[in-house]
């Protein structure tokens, strides 16, 4: 078996050994925006299946829109990238196959039942440039200045502490790096309920906290497969 598909136990071992590496990064006064939201996530009889079919269906639009939106991320040979929110880990293994071998790629996700299944997946199909990383409520904890894109999609909204997590994602970035958030419009009398009840604030909102956190605006991007969804683009000066 390759070094690179670690146990849940290592998980957690390499997670302390980045965080010791760069110390907490968060906004100490800062309070939960969305308590319990990730409670589910992080619950050891997480039933991988069942996501599997949320996440990895052609009728959700950044599963149908996969390709388009590599695109938009400009993923070259060498890079190395963050897909934080990895969940079931489908951009995780794109971002992968772009990098190539001298690249690498880091999943993190607050769940270690998705990483367990990412670590697997990527066993059995042969691939050795994806590393898992159990992230926090607060941190993504990477090392700085240690990645080139940070891709956040359809996660944003269940940051629990935006500004400590957006701290330790500019820390992680190298300057001029790039970060990309995807979420969902939040529109009062245009979205479902569903998105209303469960996403706490719209696009303006989530794009002032991430400038608000030091990231350049860069551009809204059209992805024309998008009705429920939006991608914006930041960079790290």
């Amino acid at each position: 078996m390759s070094q690179h598909f670690i146990t849940l136990a290592q998980i957690c071992l390499l997670c302390l050994a980045a965080h010791f590496a760069h110390g907490q990064t968060e906004v100490a006064t800062e309070e939960n925006v969305r308590p319990g939201i990730n409670d589910r996530f992080i619950d050891p009889t997480l039933d991988i299946q069942e996501w599997l079919g949320r996440f990895e269906i052609e009728s959700r639009e950044v599963f149908a829109a996969r390709e388009r939106i590599l695109r938009i991320c400009n993923v070259t040979p060498g890079m190395a990238v963050a897909d934080i929110g990895a969940g079931t880990g489908f951009y995780s293994r794109l971002f992968s196959s772009e990098v190539g071998d001298i690249g690498w790629i880091y999943a993190v996700d607050i769940s270690p039942r998705f990483l367990e299944h990412i670590n697997q997946q990527a066993e059995n199909d042969g691939v050795e440039n994806i590393t898992c990383v159990l992230g926090t409520a607060r941190s993504v904890r990477l090392p700085p200045n240690s990645v080139d894109l940070a891709f956040i999609c359809d996660t944003y909204h269940h940051f629990e502490y935006p500004q400590s997590t957006l701290t330790s994602i500019r820390r992680a970035l190298k300057p001029g790096g790039t970060l990309i958030v995807i979420d969902f419009e939040r529109i009062p009398g245009v979205s479902s309920e569903f998105i209303l009840g469960h996403v706490r604030a719209g696009k303006d909102v989530f794009r002032q906290e991430i400038v608000a956190a030091g990231f350049r605006f860069v551009d809204e991007v059209d992805v024309p497969v998008f009705q429920e969804n939006y991608l914006l683009r930041f960079r790290k000066e």
